[in-house]
């Protein structure tokens, strides 16, 4: 019989990390088709990302408005079908260059960040999905939503158009993340919204198996930071 360690050790990080989210779907029951893996490229160089995106991986994510100027156009040039999802904080005057460079922003966290970006999607007639994050810890030194606030932040993007279409956490580092995970896919579960934005490189599997949508991987695909 097969190691599966040992068969996967033989994998590239991008096979290694698809056949991860693939076995954990399978276990609990889900479609791997249904589970979106975002490459998270940040402080990585265009030749460290060159490798995935010819092994198909096309949704990538950065932390910075800015060090994604600097780095993608010509790979979205070369290559159209990519799509960038925006995982960092985001400052409310980086909302027009956020809404012009990303197909995806998953850190919505509280009124005034909303209101630049509806302002900034009506400016540029686009209409950029939105995870609004959660502070499921409860952490002082982390942003996003306080659980507590997020109905009427809800409340608030859903008035303004806005296009929310799940719900974002980071939970609190160095304990198990599960209970964290579940407590997001119930939030989620109670405001009507399909999409979790959960688990990294660390805790994607576990993620998977409570029901994350779209898992957000770098160290595992490309080592170390640059």
């Amino acid at each position: 019989m097969t190691d599966p360690e040992a068969a996967l050790a033989t994998l590239s990080p991008l096979a290694a990390v698809r056949e991860r989210i693939a076995g954990t779907a399978a276990i609990a029951r889900r479609k791997a088709e249904d589970i979106t893996l975002v490459a998270v490229s940040k402080t990585h160089p265009a030749e460290a990302i060159l490798p995935l995106i010819h092994d198909g991986q096309r949704v990538f994510g950065e932390n910075r408005v800015q060090e994604a100027d600097a780095k993608w156009p010509a790979l979205q040039d070369a290559y159209p079908d990519i799509r960038l999802h925006l995982v960092g904080q985001l400052q409310s005057n980086k909302a027009e260059d956020a809404v012009r460079r990303f197909d995806c922003i998953h850190s919505l966290d509280r009124p005034s960040l909303l209101t630049a970006l509806a302002r900034a999607m009506d400016k540029a007639g686009r209409r950029v999905p939105l995870f609004v994050q959660v502070n499921i810890g409860d952490e002082d030194q982390k942003g996003g939503c306080a659980v507590a606030d997020l109905p009427a932040l809800l409340t608030e993007a859903r008035a303004a158009e806005l296009p929310v279409i799940g719900l974002m956490c980071v939970p609190p580092a160095g304990i198990e993340a599960a209970p964290f995970f579940a407590l997001m896919a119930k939030l989620a579960d109670d405001h009507g919204l399909p999409s979790r934005s959960m688990g990294m490189s660390d805790d994607f599997e576990t993620a998977v198996m409570l029901g994350a949508t779209h898992v957000r991987v770098g160290s595992a695909l490309f080592g170390a930071r640059g």
